[in-house]
């Protein structure tokens, strides 16, 4: 039953950001490009998602459990540190330069553009790279 919601939920993102035009990265671009061919839609795909979000987490938030786990899982930090800031500027700058977010490529998948691969095969390279970068070394003994 978990996986089949997890479905659901994903055809109902994936559909969102289809009729959104939000798997263009043009129309992405567009709303970056201020004082050029400014495009206000992610705008308001942004504002309607943070309105269903809101009111699903004052829902789910009566909740002593989710459906399908024994806890809720949530962030417990809420320090605000170079890692934090450096990850959220990578990520901005990546979305500004590709047109795609993580979340938006994966349904663009189906559009059969290479772009979309290759952004997502970048996407998987860093965060392999990144967990790489963050292991201590061994110290090995004689």
């Amino acid at each position: 039953m978990k996986h089949l919601f997890a479905l659901l939920t994903g055809l109902v993102f994936g559909t969102g950001i289809a009729i959104s035009g939000m798997m263009d990265p043009a129309k992405v671009l567009n709303f970056f490009d201020i004082a050029g061919t400014w495009d206000p839609s992610l705008m308001f795909v942004m504002g309607g998602a943070l309105i269903v979000t809101s009111i699903g987490y004052r829902w789910v938030w009566r909740r002593s459990k989710p459906l399908f786990g024994q806890s809720f899982q949530v962030p417990t930090s809420t320090r605000i540190d170079s890692r934090l800031i450096g990850g959220a500027a990578l990520f901005g700058v990546g979305w500004g330069i590709a047109g795609f977010c993580p979340g938006a490529a994966i349904p663009a998948l189906g559009t059969g553009r290479w772009e979309v691969a290759l952004f997502l095969v970048s996407v998987t390279a860093g965060f392999f790279l990144r967990r790489l970068a963050g292991r201590k070394p061994r110290h090995v003994t004689p």
